[in-house]
C-alpha cells in the first residue's frame, strides 16, 4: 500500500484544509527598472485565452463566418474572446500569485485564418504575423496595449513581448504545383546563381553567397526564383506591413523544412514564409520594428520564437541593438530569451547558442526535462545533478545560467500535470498533485527565471501540446477542455477559474514571496549536496552572493518518507525554515539532517 501524501507547503506540513492564505506584497514600482532578469518569477499567458475584457473585439472588427473572423469560442484552434482588457482587468489575479513579469504570446495582427480546405484554424496564438506595427484588433488597440503596459509598471510588474522574425504569415506561394506540399530545396541543388536549379538559366550575376554580409553583395540578389518561383496572391499584395516585407525577395522560398539540417534554417515552416534573416536589408527593417516597440511602450524583455531557425549571426547583430535602445530608454536590465527548442535533455545546445549566437539566454528546456522526469519519479535525482553541473556551459559560467528561464511546461509540447498524469498512469489526484507541487517547489527555488505558465496555478491538465494545452481561463466552451477534471479543485474549465485558493495558486504566492525576499534564491550559486539515481531526495546548498549565508533546498520524489545526513558549510549551525519542516540545528559543524514526507520539500536557511 502506497504510503499517504501529506503535503510540504511553506511554514509547515499542512493539510489541504489548513492552507495560508497567499502572501500578496509585492517590490514597488520604483524598484522596477533596478531588477535584475532573475529577480523576476513570469507569468506566460496566451491573451486569447485569459479573461475577456470586451466582446466588441471578439471577431476583430472582420465581418462574416469564422473563417472569415477566426472567431469560434467552440472550437480549440480559433479565437475564443480575451483581449488585452481583459489582460490588464486581471492583473490583481496575476499579481496576488507573486508574478512580477508578464510575459504573452505575440499581440501583433495576424492572418486571421490559415490552413487548406477542411484544416483551417486561426491565428489566436499571434505566431501568423502581417503587421509588425500594430496590435491585431482581435486582442485591442495600440493604445490598449500602452494602457495594460502603464498598468503593470504601476505595480512594479515587468512586461515581455514575444516576438518573431524567422517568419511571417503564408502569403508567399509557389507556382509550381505541389499537391502534396513543397518539398525542401537545398542550396547544392538550388543554387542562388541559377533558375530553377543547376540545369537553369544564370540568375543573380555578382551575387557570391549568403555568408556575406555586406549590402553590396546583397545588391546583387535581385530574383528569388533560384529554387520555386515565388508569387504573392492577387488580393494580398499589399497585405504586411512594413511594406517591404511583401517583397518575395526578402525570403528564402525554398519550400518547407524537414526540421533538421539546412532546411531548419532555411526552409518554411509548413508553409510560413521564411524570412532570409541574412540579408542585411532584413536585419535592419526587424532592428527598426522590435526597436519602435521598445521606443514606444517601454517594455521589459523579448522572448525570441523559433531562435534556433534563425542565423546565428543575425542574433549576433540584433541583440546588442535592442539592449542599446533599451538603454536609451532607461531600461538597463532588459531581458532577452530565446526559444531553442528540444525534447532531449541537452544544456550544452542550450548554452552553445548563447556562446554562438550571443543570446543572453534561452528557456531552459533542460530544467524542463529533468524536473518532469525528477517530479514524476520516472528518474532519479541525479538528473537535476547533472543539469546543475552544466550551468558552466553557458555564456559567463553559472552566472550566466542565473538569467535562463525555467519552466515545467507550455503551450507546444503540453502542460505539466498532464506530462506527471502519462508518467504515473495510477497515480490518484493526491498523488499528481502532490508531485505538482514538488515540481513547482523546484522551479521556484532553484536556479533561474521561474515561468509559470498560465491555469498551471488552476490544475490544468490538458491531453496533449499545442491546441490541447491551451484552455481557457474563462467558462470554455471548448467540448475536449470542459470535460477534464482539474488537479486539487472539483471546477472545470466550463467556469472562471481565478481561484486565488487553490492549493497550487497559493503554493506558488508562498513560494515567490520567499524567493523575492531571499538573495540566495535569486542569485546564489548552487552546489549539490545529494542525489541519486533512484526516486528519493535532492539537496543542494545555495548561497548568498554578498553574506555567504547558506539555504539549504531539499526535495523528496519518492513514495516514502526519507532521511539522510548531507553535507552543509561549518559556519552553518543553526537553521530556521522558510519553507516546510528542517531540523533547527546541524549534527555537527558541516552535517546536517534533512527529514522529509513522501513527496514534500523544504527550504532551510543558515541564520548569520
Amino acid at each position: 500500500m502506497r504510503p499517504a501524501i501529506t503535503l510540504c507547503l511553506a511554514g509547515s506540513l499542512l493539510a489541504l484544509g489548513a492552507l495560508p492564505a497567499p502572501i500578496t506584497a509585492q517590490p514597488a514600482a520604483a524598484d522596477l527598472r533596478a531588477r535584475a532578469p532573475q529577480d523576476e518569477v513570469v507569468y506566460f499567458v496566451l491573451p486569447d485565452r485569459f479573461a475577456n475584457g470586451d466582446p466588441a473585439n471578439d471577431r476583430g472588427g472582420i465581418k462574416g463566418d469564422r473563417l472569415k473572423t477566426g472567431f469560434d469560442p467552440s472550437a480549440k484552434g480559433f479565437y475564443h474572446g480575451g483581449d488585452l482588457k481583459g489582460l490588464t482587468a486581471r492583473l490583481d489575479y496575476i499579481q496576488g500569485m507573486g508574478a512580477t513579469a508578464v510575459w504573452f504570446a505575440p499581440i501583433f495582427r495576424n492572418k486571421p485564418v490559415q490552413g487548406p480546405p477542411g484544416d483551417e484554424s486561426a491565428g489566436y496564438h499571434g505566431y501568423w504575423i502581417t503587421d509588425f506595427t500594430r496590435v491585431d484588433p482581435h486582442f485591442g488597440t495600440n493604445a490598449e496595449f500602452k494602457a495594460f503596459v502603464d498598468a503593470a509598471h504601476a505595480r512594479g510588474m515587468k512586461v515581455y513581448m514575444d516576438i518573431v522574425v524567422n517568419h511571417t504569415a503564408d502569403v508567399i506561394q509557389y507556382r509550381e504545383a505541389d499537391a502534396g506540399g513543397y518539398a525542401y530545396r537545398g542550396k547544392a541543388d538550388y543554387p542562388f546563381s541559377r533558375k530553377g536549379g543547376i540545369g537553369g538559366a544564370p540568375i543573380n550575376p555578382g551575387f557570391g553567397d549568403d555568408s556575406d554580409p555586406d549590402p553590396a553583395n546583397w545588391a546583387h540578389m535581385v530574383d528569388p526564383a533560384f529554387a520555386y518561383t515565388p508569387y504573392v496572391p492577387k488580393g494580398e499584395e499589399n497585405a504586411k506591413v512594413p511594406a517591404w516585407l511583401n517583397d518575395p525577395i526578402w525570403y528564402h522560398n525554398r519550400g518547407n523544412t524537414n526540421w533538421v539540417g539546412e532546411s531548419a534554417v532555411y526552409g518554411d515552416f509548413v508553409g510560413l514564409d521564411d524570412l532570409a534573416t541574412e540579408n542585411p536589408r532584413v536585419l535592419a527593417g526587424f532592428i527598426e520594428i522590435y526597436g519602435s516597440w521598445i521606443d514606444r511602450f517601454g517594455v521589459d524583455g523579448f522572448r525570441i520564437d523559433t531562435a534556433k531557425h534563425v542565423n546565428p549571426e543575425f542574433w549576433q547583430a540584433f541583440v546588442p541593438a535592442m539592449l542599446e535602445r533599451a538603454r536609451a530608454r532607461g531600461i538597463p536590465n532588459f531581458h532577452i530569451f530565446g526559444e531553442v527548442a528540444t525534447s532531449d535533455f541537452d544544456p550544452a545546445l542550450l548554452a552553445g547558442w548563447t556562446r554562438k549566437a550571443g543570446l543572453p539566454s534561452n528557456l531552459d528546456f533542460g530544467f524542463a526535462v529533468a524536473a518532469v522526469q525528477v517530479a514524476s519519479g520516472a528518474r532519479g535525482s541525479d538528473m537535476l545533478a547533472r543539469w546543475v553541473d552544466d550551468d558552466v556551459l553557458y555564456e559567463g559560467g553559472v552566472k550566466g545560467a542565473l538569467i535562463q528561464p525555467t519552466f515545467l511546461g507550455n503551450h507546444d509540447a503540453g502542460r505539466f500535470a498532464m506530462f506527471l498524469r502519462q508518467l504515473n498512469p495510477k497515480a490518484d489526484a493526491e498523488e499528481l498533485l502532490a508531485r505538482a507541487i514538488l515540481g513547482h517547489a523546484m522551479l521556484l527555488t532553484l536556479r533561474g527565471v521561474p515561468v509559470i505558465y498560465y491555469g498551471d496555478e488552476q490544475g490544468f491538465v490538458g491531453r496533449g501540446g499545442d491546441q490541447l494545452a491551451r484552455q481557457d481561463m474563462f467558462a470554455s466552451k471548448v467540448a475536449a477542455y470542459n470535460d477534464q477534471p482539474l488537479l486539487g479543485s472539483t471546477a472545470t474549465t466550463a467556469q472562471d477559474n481565478y481561484n486565488p485558493g487553490h492549493p497550487l495558486y497559493r503554493l506558488i504566492a508562498e513560494l515567490s514571496a520567499v524567493r523575492r525576499s531571499t538573495p540566495a534564491l535569486t542569485s546564489g550559486r548552487t552546489l549539490v549536496r545529494l542525489s541519486s539515481d533512484k526516486p528519493g531526495l535532492f539537496v543542494v546548498s545555495r548561497f548568498d552572493p554578498v553574506t555567504g549565508r547558506e539555504v539549504v533546498l531539499a526535495f523528496n520524489s519518492a513514495n516514502s518518507p526519507q532521511t539522510a545526513r548531507v553535507p552543509v558549510a561549518a559556519r552553518s549551525q543553526n537553521f530556521t525554515p522558510l519553507a516546510g519542516q528542517c531540523s533547527p540545528m546541524a549534527d555537527a559543524p558541516g552535517s546536517f539532517t534533512v527529514t522529509l514526507a513522501p513527496l514534500g520539500f523544504a527550504v532551510c536557511a543558515a541564520k548569520d
